[in-house]
């Protein structure tokens, strides 16, 4: 009877093992994939708010508070929405920003949300005939540009996507040379082997949000993805940016 006790008792320690083994992998696997994809900790989303700043007959503006690092001294903006139909890259930031864990500063997410004339991509518009992106504009002046100005920040940026109409897929920069922006932009670049700095010579957006942010005292730049590249490449390159915004010497 001995070696089939012995043998019972060989079989039951094997089996601990695998299930140890097992239960250990799973866990490797699950902190792992918590630590690249910054899955947050209850700490850090347990003083983030959604405040409601707008509802009008256009569209509406609401704000994601206390991203982050909510203790830290120094604060950035982020605005997504101000063109509609460019959508997909806003909704990246939105998904991911919340979720990173880890962050120096602290962040808060401006949501413009056009309702009215939105549109569509080949609507024949031009960017300055099109009335989607005009309410978005004009809601970004109206409700953003004055929370921003008031809100003691460091830093903003606009997020677009862009349909191919420059010669680089993904890029910062600013619409106003020679300014503070144009250094955090270029410092960005400097870090993200997928960013470009590029500057073209006119922006539609520029008059109602990251032109009067920089001539009043907040740097302000664009971040612009191409709104055709895979999912997969919209989310790398955002978090690459998010990264590289946490890492700047504000």
């Amino acid at each position: 009877m001995a070696p089939i006790f012995n043998k019972k008792i060989i079989i039951a320690m094997i089996l601990a093992l695998i299930v140890i083994f097992s239960v250990i992998t799973i866990s490797y696997i699950y902190f792992s994939d918590n630590v690249q994809l910054g899955v947050s900790d209850e700490s850090n989303i347990s003083s983030v708010e959604t405040v409601s700043l707008a509802n009008s007959t256009v569209g509406s503006v609401e704000v994601i508070k206390n991203i982050g690092n909510p203790n830290s001294p120094k604060r950035i903006a982020y605005v997504v929405g101000v063109h509609p139909l460019e959508h997909e890259v806003h909704e990246t930031l939105v998904k991911i920003l919340p979720n990173v864990t880890g962050l120096n500063y602290c962040y808060d997410i401006y949501i413009i949300n056009v309702t009215q004339d939105v549109g569509y991509y080949g609507d024949g518009l031009s960017d300055f005939d099109s009335p989607g992106r005009q309410n978005g504009q004009n809601l970004a002046y109206e409700y953003v540009y004055p929370e921003i100005i008031n809100g003691d920040y460091d830093l903003a940026i606009d997020v677009h996507s862009h349909v191919g109409s420059y010669p680089y897929q993904t890029l910062v920069f600013s619409p106003v040379k020679e300014s503070l922006s144009v250094d955090y932009a270029n410092e960005i670049v400097e870090n993200c082997p997928d960013i470009v700095y590029y500057a073209p010579d006119t922006t539609t957006s520029g008059p109602y949000l990251t032109i009067p942010l920089n001539e009043n005292g907040v740097p302000a730049f664009y971040f612009e993805e191409y709104s055709f590249a895979s999912q997969d490449v919209k989310d790398a390159h955002v978090l690459e940016l998010i990264h590289a915004v946490d890492n700047l010497k504000l």
